[in-house]
């Protein structure tokens, strides 16, 4: 057995255990709770087209009747002691969670280790949890402002796993049979590729040994297979009857990896990060075009997105999109010291407010885990921040609207600029 010391902080500690499953903790005296779950690094990206969406369904079959548990059962004893216990399927990693008084974590860890080694996938829990994925699905095709971002995604990497949608495809969902359901977690989950993770008030050497005897049966599925990123870029046009156009527009961005990783995220803060970012106060505040405007900076192992959302008006659509696209085009040359501070600022006041909650603890040092086998500590995180520069920014900015662009919009669309407008504006 492995064990880390605790780091400076003095709050982690990380235990590898015999079968390779890392056991992290982050203690937190002043609160009565505990945030606990198991992350693995497998995700939408780690299947197959024929299968896309098969991490998801495993995700709620997980919760639907194990050896010893029926559904209800799951349920209720985690509601009992007035826990809460959810899950997540992402492109890269997949989370089992709960949240409980820190007395209850012993029944937490026992719940979610006995529905990752224990489900029964059975029949028809199966059908019932296939008919709830697919009203998600559908519920997700009803909220224009979310299913964007799955079309900006899918023509940002078109025909590779980094484009499939997370939910899956009703087509597929509808016909998957249950031995591919199973199959996916004896494949592709493996110990060495999890992490057992908490934050709140914990007894680290307590978890280990309770993950010890309740977790040495987890499956020992290969390494798995991850098709190398590659962002190409394009369009998505959908006319629909709407009240507004949501609108995407996206570039190449940045890995956790890349060095430029903070740059971005300051570029992203600034350009339109919040109230007093450059497109917030061009586009909205002085000419009115939008309700909404917001850049992200995404990232993944190997690749990352850049983006602009817009939700506007019909007849705002064609004006609206010049604006954006000149605003992207001058930040490079326009910097300034004031608003670069101001926009690390907001970062570094985020970082620090999220180390306030035992739930965003919990998943970040978990997936610090998975993307650096290591726990960053947030001092570390706010000294990367504050070393951004505005040389740094305009750096990135450059390389980043250089790439070629990817347009979404879904809609009364008939005023977007086409994207070979919008290319030849970005020229």
């Amino acid at each position: 057995m492995n064990i880390q010391k605790p780091t400076p902080s003095n709050s982690v500690r990380i235990t590898t255990l015999p079968n390779g499953l890392r056991v992290a903790t982050d203690r937190m005296d002043s609160v009565e709770t505990v945030s606990l779950g198991i992350w693995a690094g497998v995700g939408t990206r780690h299947e197959t087209l024929e299968h896309n969406g098969v991490a998801h369904l495993l995700e709620h079959m997980a919760f639907k009747g194990t050896k010893r548990r029926n559904a209800r059962e799951i349920a209720e004893e985690i509601e009992s002691v007035g826990g809460l216990l959810n899950a997540y399927t992402g492109r890269e990693q997949t989370a089992y969670y709960a949240k409980m008084l820190s007395a209850d974590m012993a029944l937490a860890i026992d719940v979610l280790a006995d529905i990752l080694q224990n489900s029964v996938y059975d029949e028809a829990e199966l059908e019932r949890e296939r008919a709830v994925v697919l009203q998600e699905i559908g519920q997700a095709e009803d909220t224009p402002d979310d299913i964007i971002f799955d079309h900006f995604q899918e023509v940002a990497f078109p025909d590779q796993p980094m484009g499939w949608p997370t939910l899956g495809r009703a087509e597929i969902i509808g016909k998957l049979p249950r031995d591919v359901v199973a199959g996916y977690l004896e494949s592709r989950y493996r110990p060495e590729r999890m992490i057992v993770a908490a934050a709140g008030n914990i007894d680290h050497d307590r978890l280990v040994d309770l993950a010890t005897r309740l977790l040495d049966r987890l499956p020992k599925g290969a390494e798995p297979g991850t098709e190398t990123a590659a962002y190409r870029g394009g369009e998505h046009r959908e006319e629909r009857d709407l009240e507004q156009v949501n609108v995407v527009l996206g570039f190449s961005g940045v890995s956790y990896h890349d060095p430029d990783y903070y740059a971005a995220a300051v570029l992203s803060q600034l350009l339109g990060g919040g109230m007093s970012s450059r497109l917030f106060q061009e586009v909205r505040e002085k000419r009115g075009l939008v309700y909404s405007i917001h850049t992200f900076s995404s990232s993944y192992s190997d690749a990352g997105l850049f983006g602009i959302y817009a939700g506007t008006g019909e007849k705002e659509a064609a004006e609206m999109m010049p604006v954006i696209i000149d605003e992207v085009l001058k930040v490079a040359d326009t910097l300034n010291e004031e608003e670069v501070k101001r926009a690390a600022a907001q970062l570094k006041a985020g970082t620090l407010m999220s180390r306030e909650g035992t739930s965003s603890r919990c998943e970040q040092l978990a997936s610090q885990l998975l993307l650096y086998d290591r726990a960053i500590p947030a001092e570390e995180v706010v000294a990367k921040i504050e070393a951004v520069g505005t040389a740094d920014i305009a750096r990135i900015a450059k390389r980043i609207f250089a790439s070629a662009p990817t347009l979404a919009s879904l809609g009364p669309v008939a005023q977007v600029p086409s994207l070979d407008a919008v290319r030849r504006r970005l020229a």
